[in-house]
């Protein structure tokens, strides 16, 4: 599989380019990325499949192999913030609890955005 840097992702318009090792631009769109992901920081080191569209190669199916260290630290919650998301996730994964009962799942649309803020918050932790 071809690996390559983003070179900008547009977070508002869902999609961005990437500068793949060999040289090659490929258009990525946020359906690309994996699950629960919405967006990619430019700089992060990617492993992608290629398909060639009607506009040129395209990214499919992207793993990212290592987000910018930098960005990743610059754009972390201060301690203080981040003791409060921490409160305010234990109150959301309580309440969610309830939605477990007899067998059932939550209503996916509610697990996907849980989902996605509990990613955000282990970025957050993570060192």
């Amino acid at each position: 599989m071809p690996t390559g840097k983003v070179k900008f992702f547009d977070d508002a318009k869902g999609f961005g380019f990437i500068a793949s090792d060999e040289g090659a631009e490929v258009y990525l769109h946020a359906s690309a990325l994996p699950d629960g992901m919405t967006s990619v920081k430019p700089g992060s080191r990617v492993e992608f499949s290629v398909v060639d569209s009607n506009r040129g190669a395209q990214a499919m199916t992207v793993r990212v192999l290592e987000a910018p260290v930098s960005l990743v630290q610059a754009n972390r919650r201060n301690v203080d913030d981040l003791a409060a998301v921490v409160q305010d996730l234990i109150r959301l994964l309580d309440g969610l609890g309830p939605s477990f009962k007899n067998g059932r799942r939550p209503e996916p649309e509610k697990a996907r955005r849980i989902a996605t803020i509990l990613r955000r918050v282990a970025d957050d932790l993570d060192d």
